[in-house]
Formats: structure tokens, C-alpha cells, sequence
């Protein structure tokens, strides 16, 4: 069973739409292993992020993402990392295909309403960047 991380981005919370996301995740038969309701400081957030550091977007990211609470979620199942990026669709919005999350929730490439891993390796930091082992259930 494969590990990734999944943010619902404070976009989409505020949207009012968390149940709709993780019914949709369980609905592709990922199981959530933890989850936690939380809003990021700017010092956490530059360091989730610090891979993109030097890119000009990288103060607009830090500051959405410290605007308002979002859902750090560990999703559990048998190819996790492919099947929840298929799922969250494209970074752009306008180009993710039609029902994908980021299609129905997002609103642009900043504000597009989930986050994922992008490798099994980048989904082994990120899950441990927001969870100790003793939180995440499987």
C-alpha cells in the first residue's frame, strides 16, 4: 500500500467543499490514513514549499496558502500517488480534465483547490513534513 499526501487548499475550504473532495477520494477507493484541520504559518509553508523557492510565484503560493485553513490529509491504497493526481487533474484548472477536482474547484494555477505528492519520494517527506507515524492510521 502506497502513501501521499494530500492538501485541500484554503480555496476549496472556504468554498465549503471538504466533504465533496474526500467523498470523492474515497470514492476512487483511496482510504484516509490521517487528517487534520490546520492553518499553516508563513515559516511552515516556505519550508513545505522550498523546492520552489527561487521561482517567482513562490511569495503569492506562500501568502495563499497562509490565508485561511486548510486540510492536510495522508491517503492510503494501491497506487496513491498516480490515482489521487489523476483525480485532483491539472495545475491549471483550465486545462484539467472535465470532473477532475481542480476542473470543479479550481479557480486558477494558484487557487486550484487540492495538493499532491508528485512522486512516491516527495510523498514520503510531505507526509512526514505534516504527520508523525503515530497519527496516520495503516
Amino acid at each position: 500500500m502506497e502513501r501521499t499526501l494530500a492538501i485541500i487548499k484554503p480555496d476549496a475550504v472556504a468554498a465549503g467543499v471538504i466533504g465533496e473532495v474526500i467523498r470523492r477520494i474515497e470514492g476512487e477507493g483511496l482510504t484516509v490514513a490521517a487528517m487534520r484541520l490546520a492553518r499553516l504559518s508563513e515559516r511552515e509553508t516556505e519550508g513545505f514549499y522550498y523546492v520552489h523557492r527561487q521561482r517567482p510565484f513562490f511569495g503569492s503560493l506562500v501568502k495563499f496558502m497562509t490565508s485561511g485553513p486548510c486540510v492536510l490529509l495522508v491517503l492510503r491504497g494501491t497506487d496513491a500517488v498516480v490515482r489521487w493526481r489523476n483525480l485532483m487533474g491539472s495545475t491549471d484548472p483550465s486545462k484539467a480534465e472535465p470532473g477532475t477536482l481542480r476542473s470543479l474547484f479550481g479557480t486558477n494555477i494558484e487557487r486550484n483547490a487540492v495538493h499532491g505528492s508528485d512522486s512516491e519520494d516527495s510523498a514520503s517527506f510531505e507526509v512526514n513534513y505534516f504527520f508523525k507515524g503515530t497519527e496516520i492510521v495503516g
